[in-house]
């Protein structure tokens, strides 16, 4: 039998007999993954949606506005036009500023471009819905359409003028919502505003019957696009102040919105990935007796050592490299969702590049390794007659602790020297608690931030899209980790009892109850979990700088101490079920058959 067919049965058998935990290791590894792997291609993913919107509407290379109006401004505008580097051009044409009311009362700001009945060769808005600007009638941007719930045959009130909506567009001209007023009126700072489209007549009507600002635009389409920055310096006017915004400028604009969503999701995959080491590293020490006799058998019939070593790696690098693959999948699926939350953009986003893939591939490889190096390396270096023979791992005597624990009742003394003759068990459950309770912190933060509407005067009514993004993802991130906690905290609680369950007989025979045992398998769990939690609050807080604007607003104690006293609850309800099924096991059967 070749060695690659050795390995491969061994592998499948050891998978079939502990299927648990191979789905463990399988969703754990496909949930790290997947979040490092939407963090690190949201930018690609970004400027596939714009590059691909750009192409279906021409989208300009180059906006040329400027906040004065006139004839002179008109004149300044055109002459861009006459530009050797401009091989085709849109405009000038009017941007007015007014508010927008919809039936429902919803009120927002919003930029109107007066634009001809037929579209020219550059700045061709897509219509998604309806039809194009006829007089009379408004074309909505999508993403604004879609903030404010409005479809085409609703009416909206703009300047207070009715109006009915005819068509839904989308266009790569200008940012995506609510970032479509390119420069405030006169040319300075913009407010959140949607986009919206009428017919050049209408627009000016609408402009002079109630002396709304207006901000003159022109559209250029340049021989070379990536020649936009020396365009932009060889006309500056000085006279006429005009503002230049480039297509790279407006694909970046795009990436705002996701300022703070690639750090969640990187960091967040961080934190995962902690979690998942963690996890399988427990599950990896409950077997450790297993793994080693296997080994044994293996030197007994004369496997070399890298053989052994490969068939104990083989089978958590192939489920992490299986969960590597399904994470990525994911990711390419959920990626269009998160990269563009504001429905301004159209198209497909392309698969994860070669760094994101290879960066998720080692993620998912050293979780695998890290999870049973030393559980493998202690096999390694067992005998084979040792491991044959190997019986459970006995603990150090130590005096002082049995000084120390001499006079706590029995529940806290059981607990106490579990913890103590487990420390790096303990350490392991520490982490894992100071983990979630870091994601659970960042999150109340982030609620806590003073929220600034999308509506008119930073009205509420429309949602700022970009904190209500960030809270979701946060939540759903902090959603994975506690549930990754829960099943590592009732592991690590499963497997201490195992490994305990001689030493906890031996203290049923000298009057301890099983009442007591599962309070103190509880115990075990609790002790390390407190600095945890403490810990996990501290860093929690110092993660603010990633996910808030300056000057940020703290969460309430209340809150803080809340979600600490909480993951403490959740850990002591988590570990009660486990350590009572522990804890009913006949004291007899124990004691048998450790001496068999």
């Amino acid at each position: 039998m070749g060695s690659i067919v050795l390995v491969v049965r061994l592998v499948l058998a050891d998978v079939r007999r502990h299927k648990v935990q191979a789905v463990m290791l399988l969703l754990a590894v496909t949930v790290a993954t997947a979040t490092m792997a939407l963090g690190l291609s949201l930018r690609g993913v970004s400027d596939a949606l714009y590059e691909q919107t750009r192409a279906a509407t021409a989208g300009p290379d180059v906006v040329a506005l400027s906040g004065d109006t006139g004839p002179a401004v008109t004149s300044a505008l055109a002459s861009l036009a006459d530009s050797p580097e401009v091989i085709a051009h849109h405009g000038p044409y009017r941007i007015v500023y007014a508010n927008l009311t919809t039936r429902d009362s919803t009120s927002s700001p919003v930029v109107v471009q007066g634009f001809a009945d037929t579209p020219g060769a550059v700045n061709r808005p897509l219509v998604t819905s309806g039809q194009w600007v006829r007089s009379g009638g408004t074309v909505l941007e999508r993403g604004f359409a879609t903030a404010l719930g409005v479809g085409v045959g609703d009416r909206v009130t703009i300047a207070g003028r009715s109006y009915p909506v005819v068509g839904i567009a989308v266009t790569a001209a200008t940012s995506i919502y609510p970032w479509a007023a390119q420069i405030g009126p006169g040319g300075g700072p913009s407010d959140y505003s949607g986009l919206a489209w009428m017919t050049r007549s209408d627009a000016q009507a609408l402009a002079s019957s109630q002396d709304l600002p207006v901000t003159m635009a022109l559209d250029l389409k340049l021989r070379d696009p990536a020649a936009t920055e020396a365009f932009r310096d060889a006309h500056r006017v000085s006279t006429i102040v005009i503002n230049f915004h480039t297509w790279q400028f407006t694909a970046e604009q795009d990436m705002v919105i996701l300022k703070d969503t690639q750090p969640i999701l990187v960091v967040g995959s961080w934190l995962l990935s902690f979690l998942a080491i963690t996890g399988v590293a427990a599950l990896a020490a409950g077997r450790a007796v297993e793994q080693t006799r296997r080994a044994g058998l293996l030197k007994a019939v004369g496997t070399a050592p890298g053989l052994i070593a490969t068939v104990l790696l083989t089978e958590y690098l192939a489920l992490a490299l299986a969960g590597d693959a399904l994470g990525l999948v994911i990711a390419r699926l959920t990626a269009p969702t998160i990269a563009s939350p504001t429905a301004s953009r159209i198209g497909d986003a392309a698969s994860p590049g070669g760094a994101t893939v290879a960066t998720a591939t080692v993620l998912a490889v050293a979780v695998a390794v890290l999870s049973t190096l030393r559980p493998t390396l202690r096999a390694m270096r067992t005998a084979a007659v040792t491991a044959l023979t190997a019986t459970a791992h006995q603990p150090r005597h130590r005096p002082w602790l049995t000084t120390l624990s001499a006079l706590l009742p029995t529940p806290l003394l059981l607990g106490l020297r579990l913890t103590a003759r487990r420390p790096g068990r303990a350490v392991l459950q520490a982490c894992s608690t100071a983990t979630t309770v870091i994601a659970i912190v960042a999150l109340l933060t982030l609620y806590a931030q003073p929220d600034r509407g999308y509506g008119l005067d930073g009205s509420s009514a429309l949602p700022n899209l970009r904190d209500v993004h960030d809270r979701r993802l946060l939540l759903a991130v902090t959603v994975l980790l506690i549930a990754l906690a829960v099943v590592n905290t009732i592991t690590l609680t499963w497997t201490t009892a195992i490994e305990a369950r001689a030493n906890m007989a031996i203290a049923r025979t000298l009057g301890a109850t099983p009442g007591q045992i599962s309070a103190g398998l509880s115990v075990a769990q609790l002790l390390p979990a407190l600095p945890g939690a403490v810990i996990g609050v501290r860093l929690g807080v110092g993660l603010l700088s990633l996910f808030a604007a300056g000057n940020p607003a703290e969460a309430p104690s209340s809150w803080l101490l809340g979600a600490a006293l909480a993951t403490l609850l959740a850990t002591a309800a988590l570990t009660a079920l486990p350590a009572r099924l522990a804890a009913r096991r006949p004291v007899a059967q124990t004691l048998s058959a450790e001496t068999a």
